[in-house]
């Protein structure tokens, strides 16, 4: 594809990514919506000058937030998790780097810990180029001249297919002028940060370069005693480099290479609160830490102190190449996107959350590779027909080696009846897990514009796509110690079982360890072509008033459960069912209304929606005694609805507010065969599902699933609102100014299950800054979290039933100054 790359190049000058940077039908041009630093001209405009002339685009029929590079860096938004602070309708979750989800409006991934064998429904894009690894999220944004973030289905614009959204990251471009800007900030727990960035001519009007880094340290909010330790502590580092080259005037090369490094020392979850479940008293939390005589260093989790005794890291490297150019024809611009990219994970975490030796290793290092080519063609200037049409081409690879390993603490924890007081049952008992995944992605699509009258536009869109996946997952389990030493694979397990009289004592010992890791071979398969598209209808009624109507019917590709299955009934096999799971299938209903008023000072943009998602892909834990990860199934029917808004107003150079928000409505229509909360979980026997005997009675009989129709989704609070702005004064050459952000989050489920005891509590979150600046320079100090609100990112159930929930608490106050000077 490389070699076709001279004859295909690309759209306008590569100012900006997708949706906004190529001279596409005027209606796919995203519309930004409430950023009150995004510098709007003089008649209160905000404007791109992606296809090298100025768009007005409040028109676009697209509900999209715009937020500039100026925004993010005032606002301390510097990765994806610190965005969706100034935006209501963006969700992201993160247990750890590799488990980690963007989440638009409620959709795109499952709740829960990562699954290889699936994709994300919003699309993470860079300069173009289509992100497989959601990973790379948690990095500091580098050099970034905007971020988009759309919500709706895109997939007759973009590369890969997105059902609930994208978001976009549009870094600063290689200049023909000479320019340089330096930023340090440094704040408590020891923060460093420093960024900086060069864009100088190498040929003048021919070549430029641009080379951005950023380097970020900051110690740990967390301290764990067992270690002498800090936690959750900053690592990053990134590097960007850019050559442009103008080899006509019609034709531009712009050639990216990037590297990131992360070595956090994280991340971690620990005591939070108990939840009653159906274990036997004697077997649940505070029965088993007393019968070891522990106690938790804090039982108030916004102490910040731990006692996790097993190693800890979060090492990620992420890296690529990238190719992107652009080629004006005349009538229309031809674009070819290239792109390599490479992702390498080194973990190591404690998965049994307390300071006792349960679980002593689990780890999943894995590398994964891609590579994509994308190639459009879109018509040029205002017509009555504007088209664009596009291919997109891509593959990845994962390969993943996965250990866990079960200490001392093990039995006793996780165990019942006379294996539970013998040590040696589960002592050393290993899983060694090898997993391999290879995806290959081919779509062609397409979108026009279709000028009715001059106020009055149909844009229909299609999309041609086709997915194949093929995995690979194996454990091995083995244990040897003073009284147990056997390998058993997918293969013998069966054969080592029988060799025990039935019934027998040392049987039950055996199926007892085979219960707790399981050995597993299965080797998954998924390949499917879907149609999908999307129709809008736009209506300009005035110059400043703006109405859209948008039908989608859009697909999520199916997957392979690639973190193991659920066991037969005779526990030598797994159940090979549940290897794969079905694709989403997304009905999506949109409506919108723009406006502008007091010549354009005053914006506010409304969106409706309703989605309807059968097949929804949930995350099932079928709660085994020592089930970490997960796996797939397909509940039936989920309803998606909601209200947002976004608004600004700038009543005068000195003056900006925002206030946005959106309300969601989010739940589960059909699923009757969903995995049951943590207090319906642990009985000592299988009742039907949904019924539990007797009704909340500890050691009484678990729901084999529970009907949780009707209830919300997780991780998706009702009302998310965000609001702020900025005075400024003139003070000498500059301007002395203070700004607020602030943001609320509604309580949400933080189980997929929802549970009485793990829904998180709704908060409020301030920031303040102030400061002065010039032209040159901007110097201010800020304040993040300015009343040291206590609150979860996320909550956990500790595998088994014990009836122990771990959180992961959001960061405390913080507060810094910062320096940026431009040359």
């Amino acid at each position: 594809m490389l070699a076709t790359l001279p004859l295909l190049l690309s759209a306008a000058a590569p100012q900006a990514i997708a949706l906004a940077d190529t001279p596409r039908i005027p209606v796919a041009e995203p519309a930004p919506q409430a950023d009150p630093q995004a510098a709007p001209r003089d008649d209160g405009d905000i404007v791109i000058t992606a296809r090298r002339r100025e768009e007005r685009l409040q028109n676009v029929p697209i509900a999209v937030s715009v937020l500039s590079g100026e925004t993010i860096s005032n606002t301390g938004a510097f990765n994806v998790n610190r965005l969706q602070t100034l935006q209501p309708s963006l969700q992201f979750y993160s247990s750890n780097p590799r488990n980690s989800a963007i989440n638009i409006r409620g959709l795109g991934a499952p709740f829960g810990l990562t699954n290889d064998g699936i994709e994300q429904g919003v699309g993470l894009y860079i300069d173009q180029v289509y992100i497989g690894r959601v990973g790379a999220s948690t990095f500091d944004f580098v050099d970034v001249e905007r971020v988009e973030v759309l919500r709706g289905p895109q997939g007759t614009l973009y590369g890969k297919n997105t059902t609930a959204g994208a978001v976009n990251i549009t870094t600063k471009k290689p200049s023909f002028e000479p320019e340089a800007t330096f930023e340090v900030s440094t704040g408590n727990y020891g923060l460093v940060q420093i960024k900086a960035s060069a864009s100088a001519p190498i040929a003048d009007g021919k070549l430029a370069a641009r080379i951005s880094t950023s380097v970020t340290k900051r110690g740990g909010t967390i301290y764990d005693i067992t270690k002498d330790q800090n936690l959750q502590k900053q690592d990053n580092f990134s590097v960007r480099g850019q050559l442009l080259w103008r080899a006509t005037p019609t034709l531009d090369l712009t050639f990216s290479a990037d590297l990131s490094l992360q070595n956090p020392y994280c991340c971690v979850q620990y005591y939070a609160r108990l939840a009653p479940t159906q274990r036997p008293l004697a077997r649940q939390y505070t029965a088993l830490a007393a019968a070891f005589g522990y106690t938790p260093p804090s039982f108030d989790p916004f102490d910040r102190v731990t006692d996790l005794d097993a190693s800890i890291n979060s090492r990620q490297e992420v890296g690529g190449l990238s190719l992107v150019g652009s080629w004006d024809v005349g009538s229309a611009t031809v674009t070819s996107v290239t792109a390599w990219r490479y992702w390498d994970w080194k973990p190591a975490n404690d998965r049994d959350f307390v300071g006792l030796p349960i679980t002593t290793v689990s780890q999943n290092p894995s590398q994964q590779k891609q590579l994509s080519q994308e190639m459009r063609i879109s018509s040029n200037g205002q017509r009555k027909f504007s088209y664009t049409l596009g291919a997109f081409f891509f593959n990845q690879t994962i390969n993943t080696q996965g250990s866990q390993v079960q200490g001392p603490a093990a039995s006793r924890w996780l165990l019942s009846g006379a294996d539970a007081s013998n040590p040696n049952v589960l002592d050393g008992l290993t899983s060694t897990n090898t997993i391999s995944f290879d995806n290959t992605s081919f779509a062609v699509f397409g979108k026009l514009n279709w000028a009715l009258t001059d106020k009055l536009h149909v844009q229909p869109g299609l999309r041609l796509n086709y997915d194949k996946k093929s995995g690979f997952y194996e454990s091995v389990v083995s244990i040897a110690n003073a009284q147990y030493n056997f390998v058993a694979t997918a293969d013998n397990v069966a054969a080592l079982l029988a060799a025990f009289p039935n019934p027998s004592a040392a049987r039950t010992t055996f199926q007892n360890q085979i219960n707790t890791l399981a050995p597993q071979r299965y080797s998954p398969r998924f390949s499917a072509w879907n149609l999908s598209g999307d129709l809008t209808l736009s209506y300009d009624a005035t110059p400043d008033v703006h109405f859209y109507a948008t039908y989608a019917r859009s697909f999520k590709s199916g997957g392979i459960n690639l973190s193991g299955l659920p066991l037969n009934s005779t526990s030598t096999g797994v159940d090979l069912s549940t290897q794969t799971v079905k694709p989403e299938k997304v009905n999506h209903f949109e409506v919108g209304l723009k406006t502008q008023f007091l010549d354009r000072k005053l914006t506010v943009n409304l969106a409706g929606f309703w989605d309807e998602i059968t097949d929804y892909q949930a995350t099932v834990n079928n709660n085994a005694i020592n089930v970490i990860r997960g796996y797939l199934a397909n509940a039936g029917k989920v309803r998606v609805r909601g209200v947002e808004w976004d608004s600004s107003l700038r009543p005068s150079p000195r003056l900006s507010l925002y206030f946005n928000g959106a309300y969601t409505d989010a739940r589960y229509v059909d699923f009757k065969n969903a995995p049951c909360p943590p207090e319906l979980s642990g009985g000592s026997a299988t009742a039907p599902g949904g019924v539990t005997d007797p009704a909340g009675t500890p050691g009484g009989r678990s729901p084999a699933y529970c009907d949780i129709s009707g209830q919300i989704l997780p991780g998706i609070s009702k009302w998310a609102l965000s609001w702020g702005g900025e005075f400024n004064v003139p003070v000498g050459n500059g301007k002395a100014y203070i700004g607020y952000d602030g943001s609320y989050r509604s309580r949400f489920s933080s189980n997929p299950s929802r549970s009485a005891y793990m829904d998180i509590a709704g908060y409020s979150l301030s920031n303040l800054r102030a400061g002065y600046r010039t032209d040159k320079f901007n110097v201010y100090g800020w304040v993040r979290n300015v009343f040291d609100q206590h609150y979860f990112e996320l909550l956990s159930a500790q595998s088994g039933s014990t009836g122990l929930i771990v959180g992961q608490p959001g960061d405390p106050r913080t507060y810094g100054a910062t320096l940026r000077v431009s040359f």
